[in-house]
């Protein structure tokens, strides 16, 4: 199993993640997470999927056939090695020093004025300039006057102004940090199970609690495996004796109808629409994971092929309309 990048660039952002989501699903990839951008090229979509390395060139093949995507990258991820975005607007260095402008071009002199024939206002001139001045008269002496003592100048009035303070400037963005995954913690799910049983259907702050308890990287793999617990409690209570069927079928039997006593879902072609889901509402904090591992454990053990598969294709916390699970056998 290997894990892939997915940079995409687009003109519109409504449906993309849909569109790259089903395309990753329907050639064997596991959605891990994903972000949504604006940029001033358009909307950048950077997805992270797991599978099988021998299908990234049929990834490849069907992402080039999505004619809403300009362009795109994959490339396998590096932990702890955050990857900027093929895409993005770059913006000009601080430390740049235009060139300095061309100098001016040097004047032509003028040609010298030799050889030239005086003119006769030459000559004129030249004859005043010889002839002496005559005397200046001389003026009579004339006692002065004392000075009359003038009144001070008032003193300026000095008004001091009280400049504000320049706003701080803006906190710099946090780098993309890699998340750890961990395995579930099985005791804080186990320790809550009792009570969610007895207060099904109205589980959902128990599990915003069960969020809350656990590690940061346990929070969907604990989720997932509490949901596996609640929907293998319903299978033994309401479909213990239920035939074997196929996917399609055991959705419109059994999974609809227990997933709408907690979200509101529609299901067609293979995907389950989860519409304004109560657990994905914080930007970043997908926890689809709990509604794979419910349908894992309610619909799993009557499905024909026991080859149940859930992806997630999109989900709401990450910039997506609604959150949309791919199941496949």
């Amino acid at each position: 199993m290997i894990e892939l990048e997915i940079q995409a660039l687009a003109l519109s952002r409504e449906g993309l993640l849909i569109d790259v989501g089903r395309c990753a699903a329907a050639c064997g990839f596991a959605l891990v997470r994903q972000r949504l951008a604006d940029d001033r090229n358009g909307t950048l979509l950077t997805m992270v999927v797991r599978g099988l390395a021998r299908n990234q060139r049929t990834l490849e093949t069907a992402l080039d056939k999505l004619e809403r995507i300009i362009s795109f990258e994959i490339s396998p991820v590096v932990e702890g090695q955050p990857k900027p975005h093929f895409a993005a607007s770059r913006s000009v260095s601080a430390g740049y020093v235009p060139p300095p402008p061309p100098a001016p071009p040097a004047e032509t002199p003028k040609p010298a004025e030799a050889n030239r024939s005086p003119k006769a206002s030459d000559v004129i001139a030249q004859v005043v300039s010889r002839t002496p001045a005559a005397p200046e008269p001389v003026q009579p002496f004339v006692k002065p006057q004392p000075l009359l003592q003038s009144e001070p100048e008032p003193e300026p009035e000095f008004v001091f102004v009280r400049t504000p303070a320049p706003a701080p400037p803006p906190a710099p963005a946090e780098p993309f940090k890699e998340l750890i995954q961990l395995d579930a913690d099985q005791a804080a799910v186990e320790k809550l199970l009792p009570k969610l049983m007895s207060d099904y259907p109205q589980i959902l702050p128990l599990l915003k609690k069960l969020e809350q308890a656990v590690e940061e990287g346990a929070r969907e793999s604990s989720l997932s495996l509490a949901g596996q617990r609640i929907g293998t409690w319903l299978f033994e209570r309401n479909h213990a004796v239920t035939a074997k069927m196929g996917v399609d079928e055991a959705m419109e039997r059994i999974g609809v109808p227990a997933l709408r006593a907690l979200a509101e879902v529609d299901y067609s072609g293979n995907q389950l629409h989860i519409r304004n889901s109560p657990l994905c509402t914080e930007d970043g904090r997908s926890s689809c994971k709990f509604f794979s591992g419910y349908l894992e454990g309610l619909i799993g053990p009557v499905v024909a092929s026991q080859g149940l598969s859930i992806f997630a294709v999109c989900c709401r916390s990450c910039g997506a309309d609604e959150c949309v699970l791919a199941l496949m056998d």
